[in-house]
């Protein structure tokens, strides 16, 4: 029988903007930005720059979703805005493409983790574990094992999830301040010294590269994915306590202090290491910010820094799993999919059976990252459904008032219409852009199989996320005659 439970309003402003900020420091920050020279090797020492106007499309949608969330204070977020404000069939089938790329990124970020803790290990001299943490096997087991810890975490409760967050989210940023303060202590003299003394490197400065614009366009569509974090703000609509307020309150928080985390951290980072020893190291091996460091900071301090980065990836996880989830409750409560999936454990209040899925999903990353040795393909994949989603945020807003006056009778955030249409537009604009970049590069890249190209991926899942749609439209017709009436209103809670 399933459960009669619902969720609960149990997250205070502060376990709102953590769900967010969990969602975008972690590899956004210590990995991407030094990796990106893997997937785009002509950006050169643009990196910083190309993070700053990715900055740009990420901020229209941000201010999209706090318009809407303000609304629409429900679980389901991206699904729920623009399948009440544009289009049912839009709805699910762009937020579909979300839950997948981002499942599958949980995947990802669980994968890449365990580098972290080999610098660790390297760190302290305990050579053999940070061997054993090379072997396949050991990664994707640990991999899976925090994943599937994560997944406990979430059904246990909202009290437990907020319990390990906020504290981690505080000292996030406080080990990560510690790459910022140190950029005003060192500089590339030092770390060339460093590299030399510890590890016999000789490394030459390259000159300059020319400057490209689709270089610096196609790193800035990859380092948009660093900002997508605040949608899972949006997925806590139905447990925040004070939602109409809360969530926009968050999202715009999340998203102005986690860019200038990110503006500061980056700029530190590449002012103590030459960009060309960056680019050469990112083309043969998985790097991180932290371990790089590791060269020139004094001993215990490297440390910190490793730690912090890997509590930074750690905390993405259970966030992520929370926002991914409740996608799924709320396409179960529109019947949209099977309603098993709306079952509440009668204790503790969350959605057991669709965090469950979530796992499992995620597991799927876990063993794709491994088997396709890199894991910029489920960067990838995420970056297009994210860019997708947004796109339709965005529209949603400019076309709200039109297609759905009551709810848009009910935003409390910027009311004035004029900024509403500004934003919407600006977004598009903004967003297009980089979703035709980022698609033409996909396209167009060399690789060993069609699979790879993470479009195609991509179009396959928008396939079977439209046939699972218009066989339960077609359902729900059959039941209800007036089916548009109903998607127009907000579920109940």
């Amino acid at each position: 029988m399933k459960s009669k439970a619902k969720l609960s309003r149990q997250m205070g402003l502060f376990a709102v903007i953590a769900t967010g900020v969990s969602s975008m420091v972690g590899a956004s920050i210590n990995v991407v930005p030094f990796m990106i020279h893997r997937s785009v090797p002509t950006i050169g020492p643009n990196v910083l720059w190309a993070f700053a106007f990715a900055a740009l499309p990420a901020l229209f949608a941000g201010l999209s979703y706090a318009v809407l969330s303000s609304a629409m204070p429900r679980a389901g977020g991206s699904y729920l805005y623009a399948s009440r404000g544009l289009n049912p069939y839009l709805g699910f089938i762009a937020s579909f493409s979300q839950w997948f790329g981002l499942s599958i990124v949980i995947g990802v970020i669980a994968y890449i983790t365990i580098p972290f803790i080999r610098d660790i290990a390297l760190s302290y001299e305990i050579y053999w574990l940070s061997t054993l943490l090379e072997v396949g096997f050991v990664r994707v087991s640990l991999s899976l094992s925090f994943i599937w810890a994560f997944v406990y975490l979430n059904i246990k409760g909202i009290k437990s999830y907020t319990n390990l967050l906020i504290p981690m989210v505080i000292l996030i940023f406080c080990l990560g301040s510690i790459v910022i303060l140190s950029s005003f202590f060192f500089d590339e003299n030092d770390f060339l010294l460093a590299i030399n003394q510890k590890g016999g490197i000789t490394h030459v400065l390259s000159a300059q590269p020319d400057f490209e614009w689709y270089a610096f366009l196609s790193a800035s569509a990859i380092l948009f994915s660093s900002f997508i974090g605040f949608d899972a703000i949006a997925q806590t609509g139905s447990e925040a306590v004070n939602p109409g307020r809360d969530l926009p309150l968050a999202i715009l928080i999340s998203i102005l202090g986690v860019g200038l985390f990110y503006f500061l951290f980056t700029a530190s980072v590449y002012k103590i290491i030459p960009w060309s020893f960056v680019a050469e190291q990112a083309q043969n091996n998985d790097i991180t910010a932290p371990g790089l460091l590791s060269y020139v900071l004094p001993d215990g301090l490297d440390t910190l820094i490793i730690l912090g980065a890997t509590i930074a990836l750690i905390n993405d996880l259970p966030a992520m799993l929370l926002s991914v989830s409740r996608l799924m409750f709320a396409w179960a409560k529109d019947g949209i999919v099977s309603d098993k999936i709306t079952t509440i454990h009668l204790k503790n209040n969350t959605p057991y059976v669709a965090l469950i899925i979530a796992g499992i999903l995620s597991s799927i990353g876990v063993l794709g990252s491994y088997f396709a040795g890199d894991f910029f393909l489920g960067i990838d994949i995420m970056v297009t459904s994210m860019l997708v989603n947004f796109l339709l945020m965005c529209i949603t807003l400019i076309t709200l008032k039109k297609h759905n006056f009551e709810l848009f009778s009910k935003i409390k955030v910027m009311k004035n219409r004029g900024l509403q249409i500004f934003i919407g537009w600006g977004g598009v604009f903004f967003l297009t852009g980089f979703l035709i970049i980022h698609t033409y590069k996909d396209l167009t890249s060399k690789v060993d199989a069609w699979y790879f190209h993470s479009t195609y991926i991509w179009l396959i899942v928008i396939g079977i996320a439209s046939f699972i749609f218009l066989r339960q439209w077609k359902k729900l017709k059959l039941k209800n005659n007036d089916i548009n009436t109903r998607f127009k209103n907000l579920p109940n809670e």
